[in-house]
Formats: C-alpha cells, sequence, structure tokens
C-alpha cells in the first residue's frame, strides 16, 4: 500500500477515510480530488454506513465506488472497500478493510486473492494483530488513540502499542481514531505506518487540500 509520491521508507503517511454518509457524492469527488492533489496519501477506504449504523445500500455503495475510485486510481492512491470483501472483489477495489465483527481474514484473502490488499481492525490488542499478522494480512489497525466524532470506538489505543508492534515486527500498522495534524505527532514518532484520518481532513475549514497538506507538513518535522 504505497503512495506514487512517497518513499515506503520515509515514515508516517496519511491514510484517508470516508465520511460514514456523502450527501452529494460529485460534491464529495471535488473534495477528495483536492485531498489527494497535495500527495503523500497512500489509500482511500470508502466506509459508508446507513442511517442506522448499518451496512448501507450495496447500490449506493457501487456507486460512490465508480465515481471515486477513478479519482484514486490516477493519483496511484489504494481504493480500499470497508466490511464487504465480495463487493470490494466485484468493483475492482484495490483492497479490503475488515473489522473483528465482518468477514474473517481468510475469507477475505480467498476473495481478493494474494495480490488485493487486505486489513485487519485489531482494536488496542497485540494479540488480534499478531494472529491477522501471522494469518498474513497487508496492514493491522489500532485504535482509537483519540475521541472521534466519525465513529464511537469500544476501545481506547495507547500510543505505546504503536511503539511496541514497531519494534516486534514489519507487519505495517494503521492508527486511527480522532487523529489530527496536531496531535499525530507520538504517533509518527511511536513509528506509525499509517495514520487514518476522516472528519480532520473532510471537516477542516481551509479545505480538505489544505488538511493533507498539514498532515504532510507534520509527517516531515516528526522524521
Amino acid at each position: 500500500m504505497e503512495s506514487a509520491t512517497e518513499d515506503p521508507a520515509s515514515g508516517a503517511r496519511l491514510y484517508l477515510i470516508s465520511p460514514p454518509r456523502i450527501d452529494g457524492l460529485d460534491g464529495f469527488a471535488d473534495a477528495l480530488a483536492q485531498a489527494l492533489a497535495p500527495g503523500g496519501v497512500a489509500a482511500f477506504q470508502l466506509r459508508l454506513k446507513a442511517a442506522d449504523g448499518g451496512y448501507p445500500a450495496a447500490a449506493d455503495v457501487r456507486a460512490a465506488a465508480e465515481r471515486l475510485a477513478p479519482l484514486c486510481r490516477a493519483r496511484e492512491v489504494a481504493f480500499i472497500l470497508n466490511d464487504d470483501p465480495r463487493l470490494a472483489r466485484a468493483l475492482g477495489a484495490d483492497g479490503v478493510h475488515v473489522g473483528q465483527e465482518d468477514a474473517d481474514y481468510d475469507a477475505a484473502r480467498d476473495l481478493m486473492g494474494p495480490d488485493g490488499i487486505v486489513g485487519v481492525t485489531c482494536h488496542d490488542s497485540t494479540h488480534l494483530a499478531m494472529e491477522a499478522g501471522e494469518a498474513g494480512a497487508d496492514y493491522v489497525a489500532f485504535g482509537a488513540f483519540f475521541p472521534s466524532g466519525t465513529k464511537d470506538a469500544a476501545t481506547r489505543a495507547r500510543v505505546s502499542i504503536v511503539e511496541d508492534w514497531t519494534t516486534a515486527t514489519t507487519v505495517p500498522c494503521v492508527a486511527i481514531g480522532g487523529i489530527t495534524p496536531e496531535n499525530c505527532g507520538p504517533l509518527v514518532e511511536a513509528g506509525a505506518d499509517y495514520l487514518a484520518a476522516s472528519a480532520s481532513v473532510w471537516g477542516d475549514p481551509e479545505g480538505p487540500g489544505a488538511a493533507v497538506e498539514r498532515f504532510n507538513q507534520a509527517f516531515v518535522w516528526r522524521r
């Protein structure tokens, strides 16, 4: 999962996550294009939810993917679908992200094939992460590290889990949960490979491009 604009050995990179609901697909496509313009984004995850927090209609996910995936591919940014490996494969997504209550890793890998990206939510558990890494996951995700208005997190992870993980293994990790350009420093210093961001980018008063640029500056400053 490497961005074309970044050396994979250069430190943390940004992993964008969509809002849970997109009101106006064309408008959000413009926002995504702005976010990708500064470079440095490694992946974009389409994570849509229905109004009740459940799975959205497959037709809505398909429409969003068909509109947004080409923008990612034009920038060589991995397009990741949340939750549903079968739909990810049908849509030609670069990968899928599965939670502990979603499809298991083996089922996701069978559907995505050896070259597809499969990431696994591991909350605040190195045990879950070790299981996922040993099974062959392309990355593990820890969090939430900070309070987030995007998703109610059942667990709160400490920065030390990233430092311990990156010291013990080469399996990449994503840090997620309330991360902003202002608070990401300790996670970068701990060795996080990717920092996931959603509301701090899409809700930035200066626009998503400005938010991504501030993340990039924070990454460089902390290296």
